[in-house]
């Protein structure tokens, strides 16, 4: 898979950090991956659906990190999407780390929730990224892996309608950091752990 220079590197970086994840955040990375390498024995897509309450930070950098994670190792069966509880926006702080990171991106005139184009490789089509609810008609209606990315969601939602398996891999919310001198790392950071994370989860899914 051909990336755009600038991301390649970067994902190099973040896989050479694996060793910085926690034994246990491993299994529970180990439990998303054994989700998508069964459904690939099954001969059925994995879909994947990242939700945090609204769909505005963790759940897209979840979802964006693990569609381009699946394209650089070659899993062609995922499927990642994200949703919230509400919706809201695709924060525009989250947007600017995911730049930092390498991605090309665009975004189209919608003053309350825009649509933002993120292009990660010339073989690849583009991800279409703006702020939903989990169940909104672009996502799978059934099926799916929940995967939550926040307390919040994780709490309000212990049954997540139309999932066939449900995942909990929590972040802290980088909005703590907004507006403080400590802002722009804090994006940057989560942006690393998710990143890398979610580059460890499908490095582990099991080969044929």
């Amino acid at each position: 898979m051909t990336l755009i220079p600038d991301l390649t590197a970067y994902i190099k970086a973040r896989i050479a950090e694996f060793d910085d994840i926690s034994p246990l955040r491993q299994r529970e990375l180990r439990e998303l991956a054994r989700h998508v390498g069964e459904q690939r024995d099954r001969k059925q897509e994995a879909h994947l659906i990242f939700i945090c309450t609204h769909n505005s930070r963790r759940s897209h950098l979840a979802q964006v990190w693990a569609q381009v994670g699946a394209a650089y190792y070659g899993i062609d069966h995922l499927h990642a999407y994200s949703g919230g509880t509400e919706a809201t926006a695709f924060n525009p702080r989250a947007v600017w780390a995911l730049m930092e990171a390498g991605f090309e991106i665009e975004k189209a005139h919608n003053e309350h929730n825009p649509l933002y184009t993120l292009t990660f490789s010339s073989a690849r089509e583009p991800l279409q990224c703006f702020s939903k609810r989990f169940d909104d008609p672009v996502n799978p209606q059934k099926g799916f892996g929940a995967v939550m990315t926040c307390s919040d969601a994780d709490e309000a939602c212990p049954l997540v309608p139309g999932a066939s398996a449900r995942f909990a891999i929590r972040y802290v919310d980088p909005k703590l950091a907004d507006n403080t001198p400590a802002e722009a790392e804090t994006y940057l950071e989560r942006c690393r752990q998710i990143a890398r994370e979610m580059l460890f989860a499908l490095s582990s899914v099991p080969r044929n």
